[in-house]
């Protein structure tokens, strides 16, 4: 159970992709102007990381048994842009109501380096010891694409959130757009750097 606390603590906080790790600063920085485009992108993010963990985990068990793991990558970004398209289809045909309101996030999230780094990470020996876990197997790795999605969500929404409220403060002409959201960003990211020192 304390593995588990620390697979979810980890992936959310003490690592988040966005601002711990700098991954997937694109959609965390283009698509955080209001809180529905945030949460709708967060919630399509989680379930693709979910969904791409489950399927490129055991592939690279394949890759492994084969000796062809340096092939990882080119399988991993081809899983994550079919992954995309099918779950785009298929929501296309049996709720047209979620496509249209996820559609122009689900195909951001083919180029979201945040998912192939989330699938990088989960065969990557080096997370063993951060985790405290002697192996890392398709349940863990699963859980932790399913909390990293949930903490690339939390970022997102609190960009946005906050990015609502400074849009709405006097500020300098020239802080305004880019430069306010990425000192907004920089706090966000000093905030979430507390949970490493703990």
């Amino acid at each position: 159970m304390a593995q588990i606390i620390l697979i979810i603590v980890s992936a959310m906080f003490i690592n988040n992709f966005v601002v711990v790790q700098f991954l997937g600063i694109c959609p965390f920085l283009g698509v955080s102007k209001d809180m529905k485009s945030a949460f709708g992108m967060g919630i399509a993010v989680t379930f693709v990381m979910t969904i791409a963990c489950l399927i490129t985990f055991p592939i690279f068990g394949l890759l492994k048994t084969y000796q062809i793991e340096y092939l990882e990558i080119i399988v991993f970004i081809f899983i994550i842009a079919s992954l995309v398209q099918m779950i785009e289809m298929v929501l296309k045909k049996f709720s047209p109501t979620l496509y249209n309101a996820m559609g122009i996030y689900l195909p951001l999230i083919t180029t979201n380096c945040a998912v192939l780094g989330v699938c990088e990470l989960v065969i990557d020996e080096e997370i063993l010891s951060i985790l405290q876990i002697e192996t890392m197997n398709l349940g863990y790795a699963v859980l932790y694409g399913l909390f990293a999605g949930l903490g690339f969500t939390l970022a997102i929404v609190i960009m946005s959130g906050l990015r609502e409220k400074v849009n709405r403060l006097p500020i300098n002409k020239h802080l305004k757009g880019f430069p306010i959201a990425m000192i907004t960003a920089c706090f966000i990211a000093m905030a979430f750097y507390v949970f490493a020192l703990i």
